[in-house]
């Protein structure tokens, strides 16, 4: 099924995904509707959060993805009102203004990960 999550800095090098702090996990949400991904990003600009972009994937691979980061995923039906949290984390593990990682400084877990992914395009 094709969902739409919400990406900063989408199609780049320094590409982040949204997801929310919910006590000590990050969920992914995963929105049935492209408008209503956008209407959630809108929200999070009008809260000074950034300006995501809402992008559409196949909801298998957002799962694959979040089990890999160690995250859950949420699946927002066409038409809920999703509405994000008034208050956003200290520090987000993503950096918007940081440079790229060059492979000296994944750790052989991220460079497994991106090796398991490239077979599959294969």
């Amino acid at each position: 099924m094709r969902v739409f999550v919400l990406l900063f800095n989408a199609r780049t090098e320094n590409e982040g995904i949204h997801t929310l702090r919910m006590g000590d996990r990050n969920v992914v949400l995963m929105f049935e509707s492209e408008d209503d991904a956008a209407r959630y990003a809108m929200m999070l600009e009008a809260q000074d959060f950034g300006a995501p972009t809402p992008e559409g994937i196949d909801s298998e691979e957002v799962e694959e993805f979040c089990a890999d980061a160690g995250y859950e995923s949420q699946l927002v039906p066409e038409g809920a009102l999703a509405i994000p949290p008034e208050t956003n984390v200290e520090q987000p593990d993503w950096q918007p203004d940081k440079p790229p990682e060059t492979a000296t400084d994944m750790s052989e877990t991220e460079l497994e990960r991106i090796r398991r992914q490239l077979e599959k395009l294969l």
